[in-house]
């Protein structure tokens, strides 16, 4: 009887909404859980999942009255890309076996083999190093002000002579901890770039509770170095009386993955030259190393939700425009380094000239109530106006990026355009100290940020799911029918460091 309940609720699925969610946030979900389905395989980028969701995306906006704007004349734009994996390592400290992706990992660009020496050194300042010369130096990656960044390790790491260095991630770093296990080790590049330079100090990075390991022998304790590290505390220097050994196969592929490309006309002549770029990534993780036995990264709001969003906008229009042209870019590659944003960018289905603004949607969690949403380049265009304006009206405050040291800026595909001196935003559900918002938040980004468990089994606050779907309903139309298009600010930073 038990076997054939399991069963049973194995073949269920996924919880639905409640009963009480609206129809339209209905219909989001629905497709949500279409893109991040199993099926999908987490839809790396470049594979057949990849493939298969990305001509789901390309049906829903061809029936929602969308024309397609990829390669010629069909839905999909075209990127090649190039790619190098670890598909096998072997590293120990002495006798001791670190594990790959788990205790450590690496840059796919790494040596086929390493030997050396071991030391530890503190936060490796160059005051603190002394001799390293031909070995590998532990350093803790601490993003302390006060105490030597990543920049200044490596500067002094390489004028002292060290072969390399063993970065032990923060965990003290709560804004956003360091997440193990890492689902791979991968590079990727667009084809016909030039290759990635592979650094003259090989860099390892070392799970915070795997130390032990590697200083065993060495009379310290790992706990007591690791939370004086994570607290900025002084720390000493010693040497390790072991050697670390490691070799690894790597694995070169050249790869194509679309970014699905659709246009919807505007219905004013006068303002067909001010297209407004509507973008979010369909791509995920994949396959990766198995977390409590799930290998499958589903990537559910990362961002197959914030996809089906966009095609939600189209189909509630049902092909009647707005006064500007709709580009909607989907795109492909944004984990690996926003390739599919940058090609698009670089390969515009349309002159330059003629786009006007981008709205891209990523990294939103409707995890906890919405009434603060940071909006990114609030105070550099007037899509910031906008935003607070829309947000006003639904009882939402916007602020600036709380926590700079993040780079969330930069880390999503609004930053491509911004880049290209194109007007754009992003945005983040906002929480205020010491709340119960901030805690969900905080451990959504220490367990399912980038990890299986962002699938569709995660508890979703359906209202602030609602209130974000309706904010962003609201932005577009507004943006798209309003009287101007899309500026820069004058005195932005952004568009004066770009």
């Amino acid at each position: 009887m038990l076997t054939t309940f399991l069963a049973l609720a194995l073949q269920q699925g996924p919880p639905p909404p409640p009963r009480s969610v609206d129809a339209d946030t209905r219909a989001w979900w629905n497709l949500t859980s279409v893109l991040s389905s199993d099926s999908m395989e987490g839809r790396d980028t470049g594979s057949p999942g990849y493939q298969r969701a990305a001509n789901v995306v390309a049906k829903r906006l061809a029936a929602a009255g969308v024309k397609p704007l990829g390669d010629n004349g069909t839905w999909f734009q075209a990127v090649p890309m190039e790619e190098v994996a670890i598909t096998r390592a072997s590293i120990q400290v002495g006798d001791r076996p670190l594990a790959f992706l788990r205790d450590i990992t690496a840059p796919a660009s790494i040596p086929e083999s390493l030997d050396g020496a071991l030391v530890y050194r503190g936060y490796c300042g160059a005051d603190a190093l002394g001799d390293v010369r031909g070995k590998f130096v532990v350093c803790h990656a601490t993003r302390r002000a006060g105490l030597p960044s990543d920049q200044d390790r490596r500067a002094a790491l390489s004028a002292a002579g060290a072969v390399g260095m063993i970065s032990i991630a923060d965990p003290g770093f709560t804004i956003e901890p360091p997440r193990w296990p890492f689902a791979y080790a991968r590079s990727v590049s667009l084809a016909g770039s030039p290759p990635p330079q592979r650094p003259g100090l090989t860099t390892l990075t070392l799970n915070a509770a795997a130390l032990g390991k590697v200083i065993e022998r060495s009379g310290r304790n790992a706990d007591s170095l690791v939370a004086a590290g994570s607290a900025g505390a002084p720390l000493p220097s010693f040497d390790i009386p072991d050697r670390l050994r490691a070799s690894f196969t790597t694995a070169r592929r050249s790869l194509s993955s679309p970014n699905v490309v659709g246009i919807l006309p505007g219905t004013d002549s006068t303002r067909a030259g001010e297209a407004i770029v509507l973008s979010a990534h369909l791509d995920g993780y994949g396959y990766g190393e198995p977390v409590n036995g799930d290998s499958l990264y589903n990537g559910t709001l990362d961002d197959a939700a914030y996809v089906a969003l966009i095609v939600r906008l189209a189909e509630r229009r049902a092909g009647k425009g707005f006064r500007r042209p709709i580009i909607f870019a989907i795109v492909t590659g944004e984990e690996k380094g926003l390739f599919g944003s940058r090609w698009f960018v670089s390969h515009l289905p349309v002159p330059k000239a003629q786009i006007a603004g981008n709205i891209n949607l990523d990294q939103i969690r409707p995890l906890f109530p919405l009434d603060l949403l940071t909006v990114h380049a609030l105070d550099d265009t007037s899509l910031g106006d906008d935003a607070r304006a829309v947000a006003s009206s639904l009882g939402i405050q916007v602020q600036n990026d709380p926590e700079p040291e993040r780079n969330l800026l930069r880390r999503s595909d609004h930053w491509t355009f911004l880049q290209a001196g194109i007007p754009a935003t992003n945005f983040v559900f906002g929480y205020r100290p010491n709340t119960e918002s901030e805690r969900i938040y905080r451990r959504w980004y220490r367990e399912g940020y980038h990890t299986p468990a962002d699938d569709l089994n995660q508890r979703i606050d359906w209202g602030a799911a609602t209130k974000f779907n309706q904010f962003f309903y609201g932005l577009v139309e507004r943006v798209a029918e309003g009287e101007r298009r899309p500026v820069w600010k004058e005195g932005s930073r952004l568009r004066a460091a770009r």
